[in-house]
């Protein structure tokens, strides 16, 4: 039994009446958000990044070459509003990691590139957050691994509306 299976037994003793399984499922991935989150924000500011600056150097780095995206762009990737993704552009901006450039396909407009020093900093950065993914899963099987990810993919499906 793990704690889970604890809260749960002591609710079907108290609401007998309440089926309660799906609280299980729901209180597991959030613990297991929890752990995940703080593994990995331990790795980020290792390097001086925190989830949210990591997310847009990644973004930019994993695009490739030329490494830059107007904001517009950026911001559908990232999944964020404006006034956030200013923010977050601002202080990466400040750290010397993106510098805004001109856009060369419109003159009126900027794209947000990685300075040498983010794609430095985004390379080892990443490096490392492939290894901390690494020893999160370790525990599981290639197998059980490649089930968890068809399940996570079914359940998810159907809470953003895919197929």
């Amino acid at each position: 039994m793990d704690h889970v299976d604890q809260i749960l037994a002591q609710w079907h003793q108290e609401r007998p009446d309440l089926d309660v399984d799906a609280m299980g499922t729901l209180g597991r991935i959030q613990r297991l958000s929890r752990h995940v989150l703080r593994e990995m924000e331990d790795t980020f500011s290792r390097f001086g990044l925190n989830r949210a600056s990591f997310d847009v150097l990644a973004t930019l780095r994993r695009l490739g070459p030329p490494y830059a995206l107007s904001p517009g762009d950026l911001m559908a990737w990232t999944m964020v509003t404006s006034g956030t993704m200013t923010h977050r552009i601002d202080q990466l901006e400040k750290a010397g990691f993106v510098e805004r450039i001109r856009n060369p396909q419109d003159g009126r407009g900027f794209l947000i590139s990685l300075t040498p020093r983010g794609l430095e900093i985004i390379n080892e950065a990443v490096t490392a957050h492939v290894q901390t993914q690494a020893r999160l899963v370790a525990g599981l099987t290639k197998k059980q691994r490649a089930q968890m990810d068809e399940l996570l993919r079914v359940f998810l499906a159907r809470l953003e509306g895919g197929e």
